[in-house]
């Protein structure tokens, strides 16, 4: 199993590299050629989703992004630190139609990303959160000599 681990500043102008390197290594691990669109959407998506949260929570550390290579499977996870409510907890109860628009983003992106990808995992928590993607890989071609 290969693991690349991928870590930057909660910029949006990072997002761009990190979908390019996870396209790259999706390439090299064997992921379909048809799908690295998909790939490099769903990991945008999921990068900008981080980005933000830390950006809005003004958390300084950095998001992660772990490229996992394993049989027959690829899997990125995008983490934050941001703390994420417990479902049916509703916060501080202020009520602010500012927290609602970001739920709304929140869940728009999400619904993308499980659009894109078929095998999706999201958690969240009071110490952050991480969503992880899978796509099948395909074995290389068996050269006869």
């Amino acid at each position: 199993m290969a693991t690349v681990e991928l870590r930057f500043s909660a910029l949006p102008e990072h997002v761009r590299t990190a979908r390019l390197v996870a396209a790259a290594v999706a390439r090299r691990a064997g992921v379909d050629e048809a799908v690295l669109d998909e790939v490099r959407l769903a990991v945008g998506e999921a990068c900008t989703r981080a980005v933000g949260l830390h950006q809005h929570g003004g958390i300084s550390a950095p998001v992660r992004v772990l490229l996992i290579e394993e049989e027959k499977q690829f899997s990125i996870e995008v983490g934050d630190e941001a703390p994420h409510a417990v479902p049916g907890d509703r916060g501080s109860g202020d009520g602010s139609a500012d927290a609602d628009g970001e739920t709304e983003e929140d869940e728009m992106g999400l619904a993308v990303i499980s659009g894109l990808v078929d095998d999706v995992e999201v958690s969240a928590g009071e110490s952050g959160g991480s969503i992880r993607m899978r796509w099948p890989t395909v074995p290389p071609p068996t050269v006869l000599a």
